[in-house]
Protein backbone atom coordinates (compact mmCIF):
# COMPACT_ATOMS: atom_id res chain seq x y z
CA UNK A 1 0.00 0.00 0.00
CA UNK A 2 -0.70 2.47 -1.45
CA UNK A 3 -1.66 0.71 -4.66
CA UNK A 4 -1.42 2.42 -8.01
CA UNK A 5 -2.60 1.18 -11.40
CA UNK A 6 -2.08 -2.57 -11.67
CA UNK A 7 -1.66 -4.32 -15.05
CA UNK A 8 -4.34 -6.88 -15.84
CA UNK A 9 -3.26 -10.53 -15.69
CA UNK A 10 -2.25 -11.97 -19.05
CA UNK A 11 -4.08 -14.87 -20.67
CA UNK A 12 -3.91 -17.95 -18.39
CA UNK A 13 -2.23 -15.83 -15.68
CA UNK A 14 -3.64 -15.68 -12.16
CA UNK A 15 -2.71 -12.94 -9.72
CA UNK A 16 -2.90 -14.18 -6.15
CA UNK A 17 -3.02 -11.67 -3.30
CA UNK A 18 -2.52 -12.77 0.32
CA UNK A 19 -3.75 -10.43 3.07
CA UNK A 20 -3.13 -10.50 6.83
CA UNK A 21 -6.15 -8.58 8.09
CA UNK A 22 -4.68 -8.00 11.54
CA UNK A 23 -1.78 -6.04 10.03
CA UNK A 24 -3.96 -4.26 7.48
CA UNK A 25 -6.67 -3.53 10.03
CA UNK A 26 -4.12 -1.86 12.29
CA UNK A 27 -2.93 0.33 9.41
CA UNK A 28 -6.51 1.18 8.48
CA UNK A 29 -7.36 2.13 12.06
CA UNK A 30 -4.33 4.43 12.21
CA UNK A 31 -5.39 6.00 8.90
CA UNK A 32 -8.84 6.67 10.35
CA UNK A 33 -7.38 8.36 13.41
CA UNK A 34 -7.50 5.46 15.87
CA UNK A 35 -4.74 4.73 18.36
CA UNK A 36 -3.16 1.28 18.75
CA UNK A 37 -0.19 0.73 21.09
CA UNK A 38 3.02 0.15 19.13
CA UNK A 39 3.73 -3.52 18.51
CA UNK A 40 0.22 -4.69 19.37
CA UNK A 41 -2.15 -6.37 16.91
CA UNK A 42 -5.81 -5.35 17.15
CA UNK A 43 -8.36 -8.00 18.10
CA UNK A 44 -10.91 -7.80 15.31
CA UNK A 45 -14.55 -8.74 15.70
CA UNK A 46 -16.41 -10.55 12.92
CA UNK A 47 -18.10 -7.37 11.69
CA UNK A 48 -14.72 -5.59 11.55
CA UNK A 49 -13.15 -8.44 9.60
CA UNK A 50 -16.01 -8.34 7.11
CA UNK A 51 -15.59 -4.58 6.63
CA UNK A 52 -11.81 -4.85 6.17
CA UNK A 53 -12.17 -7.73 3.70
CA UNK A 54 -14.61 -5.75 1.56
CA UNK A 55 -12.55 -2.56 1.85
CA UNK A 56 -9.32 -4.13 0.60
CA UNK A 57 -11.09 -6.20 -2.07
CA UNK A 58 -12.40 -2.97 -3.56
CA UNK A 59 -9.01 -1.29 -3.19
CA UNK A 60 -7.41 -4.11 -5.19
CA UNK A 61 -10.10 -4.27 -7.86
CA UNK A 62 -10.02 -0.49 -8.16
CA UNK A 63 -6.27 -0.58 -8.78
CA UNK A 64 -6.84 -2.96 -11.70
CA UNK A 65 -9.74 -0.90 -13.05
CA UNK A 66 -7.96 2.45 -12.62
CA UNK A 67 -10.59 3.86 -10.25
CA UNK A 68 -10.94 4.49 -6.53
CA UNK A 69 -12.00 1.52 -4.44
CA UNK A 70 -15.16 3.31 -3.34
CA UNK A 71 -16.28 3.40 -6.98
CA UNK A 72 -16.03 -0.38 -7.44
CA UNK A 73 -19.44 -2.07 -7.59
CA UNK A 74 -19.60 -5.78 -6.78
CA UNK A 75 -22.71 -7.73 -7.73
CA UNK A 76 -23.68 -11.40 -7.39
CA UNK A 77 -24.63 -13.89 -10.07
CA UNK A 78 -27.89 -15.86 -9.86
CA UNK A 79 -26.09 -18.54 -7.83
CA UNK A 80 -24.41 -16.03 -5.54
CA UNK A 81 -20.92 -15.80 -7.04
CA UNK A 82 -19.41 -12.31 -6.46
CA UNK A 83 -18.71 -10.56 -9.78
CA UNK A 84 -18.09 -7.03 -10.99
CA UNK A 85 -21.34 -5.22 -11.74
CA UNK A 86 -21.50 -5.40 -15.55
CA UNK A 87 -23.78 -2.35 -15.62
CA UNK A 88 -21.06 -0.26 -13.96
CA UNK A 89 -17.80 -1.77 -15.26
CA UNK A 90 -16.89 -2.67 -18.83
CA UNK A 91 -14.12 -5.11 -17.90
CA UNK A 92 -13.08 -8.74 -18.37
CA UNK A 93 -11.71 -8.79 -14.81
CA UNK A 94 -12.79 -11.79 -12.74
CA UNK A 95 -11.99 -12.57 -9.12
CA UNK A 96 -12.52 -14.98 -6.25
CA UNK A 97 -11.98 -14.47 -2.54
CA UNK A 98 -11.46 -16.95 0.31
CA UNK A 99 -11.15 -16.23 4.02
CA UNK A 100 -9.82 -18.21 6.96
CA UNK A 101 -9.43 -16.73 10.42
CA UNK A 102 -7.87 -13.26 9.85
CA UNK A 103 -6.30 -14.17 6.50
CA UNK A 104 -7.69 -13.61 3.01
CA UNK A 105 -6.69 -14.88 -0.42
CA UNK A 106 -7.90 -13.04 -3.53
CA UNK A 107 -7.43 -14.46 -7.01
CA UNK A 108 -7.70 -12.22 -10.08
CA UNK A 109 -8.00 -13.27 -13.72
CA UNK A 110 -8.80 -11.57 -17.01
CA UNK A 111 -9.48 -14.88 -18.80
CA UNK A 112 -11.88 -17.46 -17.35
CA UNK A 113 -13.64 -17.46 -14.00
CA UNK A 114 -11.51 -18.76 -11.14
CA UNK A 115 -12.11 -20.10 -7.67
CA UNK A 116 -9.83 -19.99 -4.64
CA UNK A 117 -10.04 -21.58 -1.21
CA UNK A 118 -7.92 -21.07 1.91
CA UNK A 119 -7.63 -23.56 4.78
CA UNK A 120 -5.49 -23.68 7.95
CA UNK A 121 -3.13 -26.65 7.75
CA UNK A 122 -3.96 -27.50 11.39
CA UNK A 123 -7.61 -28.13 10.52
CA UNK A 124 -8.54 -31.61 11.80
CA UNK A 125 -12.05 -32.82 10.96
CA UNK A 126 -13.56 -35.12 13.55
CA UNK A 127 -14.29 -37.86 11.04
CA UNK A 128 -12.78 -37.37 7.60
CA UNK A 129 -14.28 -40.53 6.14
CA UNK A 130 -17.78 -39.74 7.30
CA UNK A 131 -17.59 -36.22 5.87
CA UNK A 132 -16.18 -37.56 2.60
CA UNK A 133 -18.96 -40.13 2.33
CA UNK A 134 -21.55 -37.40 2.85
CA UNK A 135 -20.14 -34.67 0.59
CA UNK A 136 -17.52 -36.08 -1.81
CA UNK A 137 -17.97 -38.17 -4.94
CA UNK A 138 -17.97 -41.97 -4.65
CA UNK A 139 -14.55 -42.07 -6.32
CA UNK A 140 -13.05 -39.61 -3.83
CA UNK A 141 -14.52 -41.49 -0.88
CA UNK A 142 -13.16 -44.81 -2.13
CA UNK A 143 -9.70 -43.29 -2.72
CA UNK A 144 -9.68 -41.76 0.75
CA UNK A 145 -10.57 -45.11 2.34
CA UNK A 146 -7.53 -46.69 0.68
CA UNK A 147 -5.15 -44.23 2.30
CA UNK A 148 -3.51 -45.04 5.60
CA UNK A 149 -4.63 -43.19 8.74
CA UNK A 150 -1.46 -41.06 8.78
CA UNK A 151 -2.34 -39.47 5.41
CA UNK A 152 -6.10 -39.28 5.89
CA UNK A 153 -6.42 -35.75 7.29
CA UNK A 154 -3.82 -34.37 4.86
CA UNK A 155 -5.63 -35.86 1.86
CA UNK A 156 -9.04 -34.74 3.08
CA UNK A 157 -7.90 -31.14 3.63
CA UNK A 158 -6.33 -30.97 0.18
CA UNK A 159 -9.40 -32.46 -1.50
CA UNK A 160 -11.75 -30.15 0.40
CA UNK A 161 -9.77 -27.08 -0.67
CA UNK A 162 -9.70 -28.23 -4.31
CA UNK A 163 -13.42 -29.03 -4.30
CA UNK A 164 -14.29 -25.63 -2.83
CA UNK A 165 -12.15 -23.88 -5.44
CA UNK A 166 -13.84 -25.76 -8.30
CA UNK A 167 -17.32 -24.96 -7.00
CA UNK A 168 -16.44 -21.28 -6.65
CA UNK A 169 -15.03 -21.16 -10.17
CA UNK A 170 -18.13 -22.83 -11.62
CA UNK A 171 -20.38 -20.30 -9.89
CA UNK A 172 -23.05 -22.95 -9.27
CA UNK A 173 -23.01 -22.82 -5.49
CA UNK A 174 -21.91 -25.58 -3.14
CA UNK A 175 -25.28 -27.33 -2.67
CA UNK A 176 -25.16 -30.84 -4.24
CA UNK A 177 -22.12 -29.89 -6.36
CA UNK A 178 -19.15 -31.50 -4.56
CA UNK A 179 -20.28 -35.00 -5.50
CA UNK A 180 -20.53 -34.17 -9.23
CA UNK A 181 -16.79 -34.33 -9.90
CA UNK A 182 -13.74 -36.19 -8.62
CA UNK A 183 -10.34 -34.70 -7.79
CA UNK A 184 -7.02 -36.41 -7.19
CA UNK A 185 -6.92 -37.66 -3.59
CA UNK A 186 -3.32 -38.92 -3.41
CA UNK A 187 -1.28 -36.23 -1.59
CA UNK A 188 1.86 -37.36 -3.46
CA UNK A 189 0.39 -36.58 -6.89
CA UNK A 190 -0.33 -33.16 -8.44
CA UNK A 191 -3.87 -31.83 -7.94
CA UNK A 192 -6.19 -32.51 -10.87
CA UNK A 193 -9.80 -33.14 -11.76
CA UNK A 194 -10.11 -36.81 -12.72
CA UNK A 195 -13.78 -37.04 -13.65
CA UNK A 196 -16.86 -34.84 -13.97
CA UNK A 197 -20.53 -35.50 -14.61
CA UNK A 198 -20.35 -32.71 -17.21
CA UNK A 199 -17.60 -34.52 -19.09
CA UNK A 200 -15.21 -31.56 -18.94
CA UNK A 201 -12.65 -32.80 -16.39
CA UNK A 202 -9.79 -32.41 -18.88
CA UNK A 203 -10.63 -28.71 -19.31
CA UNK A 204 -9.92 -27.88 -15.67
CA UNK A 205 -6.61 -26.96 -14.07
CA UNK A 206 -6.10 -27.14 -10.30
CA UNK A 207 -3.16 -25.90 -8.27
CA UNK A 208 -2.09 -25.81 -4.63
CA UNK A 209 -0.29 -22.85 -3.05
CA UNK A 210 1.22 -22.30 0.42
CA UNK A 211 0.86 -18.55 1.08
CA UNK A 212 2.59 -19.15 4.41
CA UNK A 213 3.47 -22.09 6.62
CA UNK A 214 0.10 -22.10 8.40
CA UNK A 215 -2.29 -22.11 5.43
CA UNK A 216 -3.00 -24.15 2.32
CA UNK A 217 -4.69 -22.59 -0.70
CA UNK A 218 -6.27 -24.17 -3.78
CA UNK A 219 -6.95 -22.51 -7.13
CA UNK A 220 -9.20 -23.84 -9.90
CA UNK A 221 -10.15 -22.59 -13.34
CA UNK A 222 -11.50 -24.04 -16.57
CA UNK A 223 -8.31 -23.27 -18.48
CA UNK A 224 -5.63 -25.49 -20.08
CA UNK A 225 -2.96 -24.09 -17.77
CA UNK A 226 -2.45 -21.57 -14.99
CA UNK A 227 0.52 -19.21 -14.61
CA UNK A 228 0.84 -17.51 -11.23
CA UNK A 229 2.07 -14.17 -9.99
CA UNK A 230 1.84 -14.04 -6.20
CA UNK A 231 1.73 -10.96 -4.01
CA UNK A 232 1.31 -10.09 -0.33
CA UNK A 233 -0.59 -6.90 0.43
CA UNK A 234 1.21 -5.08 3.26
CA UNK A 235 0.61 -1.74 4.96
CA UNK A 236 2.74 1.19 3.85
CA UNK A 237 5.55 2.16 6.27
Amino acid sequence: MPLTALPLPREHEIHLWYLHLGQLGSALQHALGGEIPQGEMPVLRAIQLRFIRRFYLRVLLGAYLGIAGKDVHVDRSNRGKPVLDAAKHDSTLKFSMAKSEDRVLIGVSSSEHIGVDLEPVTRKPRNSLRLAQRYFSAGEYAALKRLGPLRLDEAFLRAWACNEAVVKASGLGIANQLCRFTVQMDPDLPPAMLASEDGDADQWTLALVRPDSDFLAAVASRQPRLDFSCFRLSPAP
